[in-house]
């Protein structure tokens, strides 16, 4: 796992994008990982129990919570994680591992013998959840993100738009799957990750007025839609 870090995430409407992204240009650079514009594809699967215990617990603002997810980028089966993202005290804590498809595609459907097998604590862990949690694929999730980094505090900006829901279906590899919006007005997401300390100059840089801090989560949101 890796160590914790304060998170902020903020609504903008587009004109707050514009604004904030011609100001973090001038001080932050693109991350490494996303194409030339700065932007690129997240398609994420997320699990979770029958009493829907991530959903509620994150509903309810839980101090101490946990969710599950399979994520690849751009479209690309190469390189898929299955991630453990935590939440405690305020901090955020992520710990993630390595699958292939052909693994991704057991666990979908519930052939999950091989995991017990692992030598990775994280894939030993979701064997534990899936079984005794009852853990099961719930809803697939899509944006795209724009990514930023400044190296003072270990700041990453992210700007999350055109949020989908996958709805009900689990075919994770499906890129032609059918999703849909999750709020009227696409909304955007901007999150802040640090680690100790937020420079003083990436705080006067994402200055959105009246914009204020919120729990969002995408994960709850696409899964509103169908509960």
């Amino acid at each position: 796992m890796t160590k914790p870090r304060h998170e902020i995430k903020v609504f903008i409407n587009y004109s707050d994008y514009i604004s904030l992204k011609n100001r973090i240009k001038a001080f932050a650079k693109l991350d490494t990982n996303a194409s030339e514009n700065g932007i690129y594809h997240i398609r994420s699967l997320y699990f979770d129990n029958f009493n829907d215990k991530a959903l509620m617990e994150k509903i309810n603002g839980y101090n101490n919570r946990e969710k599950f997810r399979i994520r690849f980028y751009n479209n690309n089966h190469s390189f898929i994680k299955l991630e453990k993202k935590s939440k405690s005290n305020g901090l955020c804590y992520k710990s993630s591992s390595p699958l292939n498809k052909d693994e991704c595609i057991k666990i979908i459907n519930g052939d999950i013998d091989f995991l017990i097998n692992s030598e990775n604590e994280l894939l030993k862990e979701f064997y534990c959840k899936l079984k005794h949690q009852c853990l099961k694929p719930k809803t697939i999730v899509d944006y795209t993100r724009e990514a930023y980094i400044f190296n003072a505090g270990n700041v990453r900006i992210t700007i999350d738009s055109n949020i989908r829901s996958g709805l009900y279906s689990h075919d994770l590899f499906n890129s032609n799957l059918t999703t849909s919006g999750i709020i009227d007005g696409n909304p955007i997401i901007l999150e802040i990750k640090y680690d100790n300390f937020l420079p003083e100059i990436i705080k006067d840089l994402i200055q959105t007025n009246t914009r204020n801090q919120t729990a969002v989560s995408k994960y709850a949101a696409c899964r509103l839609l169908t509960v």
